[in-house]
């Protein structure tokens, strides 16, 4: 039985919407990573170079680096989420962005970025 080329499936319809959903999505996991790539530099660094003995900046590394972490797998799970929700409302016409995901995620880079500043303060 073959098939008819008029028969095209929902996601074909919205090639490039799907296609920019998939590049939005890729874009998230690269930030991910760069999150989780920065609280390991720090981590490595302060324990490596030895700046300090102090007790309180040495956990502040360690909270630095297990934050990063952890904002980075939420980024993914989040990233993962959003581009399956995407992919359903671009299909029924009914997307919407999506601003709690991206003011959460804003929120907890920012929050990273005041503890860095208050580590590199400490040094």
């Amino acid at each position: 039985m073959s098939e008819d080329k008029n028969d095209k499936s929902v996601d074909s319809k919205y090639i490039q919407q799907h296609l920019a959903n998939e590049r939005t999505f890729l874009a998230w996991i690269r930030t991910a990573i760069a999150i989780i790539g920065v609280g390991f530099l720090v981590t490595n660094m302060h324990f490596t170079m030895r700046y300090t003995t102090s007790e309180a900046v040495d956990y502040l590394a360690h909270v630095i680096g297990l934050a990063s972490v952890g904002v980075g797998i939420l980024t993914i799970i989040l990233a993962t989420v959003s581009y399956f929700k995407k992919h359903i409302s671009i299909n029924n016409q009914t997307f919407r962005t999506s601003r709690i995901t991206l003011v959460f995620v804003g929120v907890l880079v920012i929050i990273i970025a005041l503890v860095f500043g208050i580590y590199f303060l400490m040094l």
